[in-house]
């Protein structure tokens, strides 16, 4: 059964406060310093929402090459080596199915930054069609919809070689095809140009990649890879730093549609191809000094395993002319309107009201759903 046909029974857009520095070398005083971007994007274009990672080779169970990218890692050396998010979170993900084992082996072309040759235990069948289909409500989708990729019965963006270091590495290709979020592949140079989302983090504007869900509705919705593994990453509604290896994601369901709308935002309007749905995360990748992540690191908090919190606008909200594009969960940010704000005057409420609820989002129920969603590019703070 699709989680989000319980969610719903009826229902009527660069800048980033955080981290600036782009350095990555430590100094004599403190630790590492991380930029609140992935070092390794180039090419980063934020009008069409695109940019160029690295691309690394491995090999399936079989010995066929697969590609994958590198987004991020819980060890804070392997992150600055590769440029890529460091997530000490992750940890937390150890030793479940949400994290598949690999071996690493030898034979072809070497990788970017000579990072080992993999062989998974988990593939990825890139070969079906991927169909949107509006449902009844616009969203949930029509049944008849379907991702453009679903993971086997091991598969996780998620992989451990020597049962310490995990990295982010999603698949995005193999023989039986290309992730939908593919734009081009350069086997020779080993990069990939990908196409990006477009989300918010207080107030600003960033972009992300989206590359794997637990849910199949926003599998097909967002072009992502069908991984149901991923949800046993802990724990749903939960983001504390020394337990979760989740962070919250706020997606609206019922935003102001039209294409050309100012407004216009949410899991409706994306599902009538107007554009992306302008998801709001609840923290940035970034660190100004690893040596004290309390004070000094986002990181800390962040993951790139969003945890689904959906939120939907109330009629009487709709009534009123409140309902405007939503930028931020919190207060005291440069946005008029915040969603733990709206949820306590009674303007939105939660789209997955029987899940377990966020004490960091004013008690916002989460869906128990998962989104692999590495931020890659943040703009400069004014601040």
């Amino acid at each position: 059964m699709r989680a989000w046909s319980v969610l719903l029974v009826s229902c009527a857009g660069l800048v980033v406060a955080g981290c600036s520095d782009n350095g990555t070398s430590p100094d004599n005083n403190r630790g590492h310093m991380l930029p609140n971007s992935l070092a390794s994007a180039t090419q980063i274009d934020t009008v069409n929402a695109t940019a160029v990672l690295p691309l690394y080779r491995g090999l399936d169970a079989s010995g066929s090459s697969v590609y994958y990218i590198i987004t991020e890692s819980n060890d804070i050396e392997e992150s600055v080596r590769l440029g890529v998010n460091w997530t000490p979170k992750l940890v937390h993900a150890l030793n479940t199915i949400a994290v598949q084992k690999a071996t690493t082996t030898s034979g072809g072309r070497s990788n970017p930054n000579k990072f080992p040759i993999l062989k998974f235990s988990g593939n990825v069948d890139f070969s079906p069609v991927h169909k949107v289909i509006p449902g009844p409500d616009i969203f949930p989708l029509n049944p008849a919809s379907t991702a453009g990729s679903v993971g086997d019965a091991v598969y996780s963006p998620l992989v451990t070689y020597d049962g310490k270091t995990i990295y982010n590495a999603a698949h995005i290709a193999n023989k039986t095809g290309l992730h939908d979020k593919v734009i081009s592949m350069d086997t020779v140079n080993m990069t990939v140009k990908m196409q990006l989302v477009h989300g918010f983090y207080e107030g600003f504007a960033i972009l992300y990649s989206s590359t794997e869900s637990t849910d199949e509705d926003l599998a097909a919705l967002e072009g992502n890879t069908f991984a149901p593994t991923l949800n046993a990453a802990p724990s749903a509604g939960d983001d504390k730093s020394f337990r979760s290896a989740r962070e919250a994601l706020i997606p609206v369901i019922n935003g102001a549609t039209g294409k050309n709308n100012p407004d216009r935002q949410g899991l409706m309007s994306a599902a009538l191809g107007e554009g992306d749905p302008g998801n709001i995360f609840q923290e940035q990748a970034g660190c100004l000094d690893s040596s004290n992540p309390a004070q000094f690191c986002d990181a800390v908090n962040y993951s790139p395993l969003w945890d689904v919190h959906p939120v939907k606008w109330t009629q009487a909200a709709i009534d009123k002319g409140i309902r405007h594009r939503l930028t931020t969960d919190k207060r005291e940010t440069i946005a008029p309107l915040n969603v733990i704000d709206l949820i306590a005057d009674g303007w939105l409420v939660a789209g997955a009201p029987g899940g377990p609820r966020n004490a960091s989002l004013g008690g916002l129920a989460a869906a128990e759903l998962i989104v692999n969603c590495p931020i890659i590019f943040v703009a400069e703070s004014s601040r």
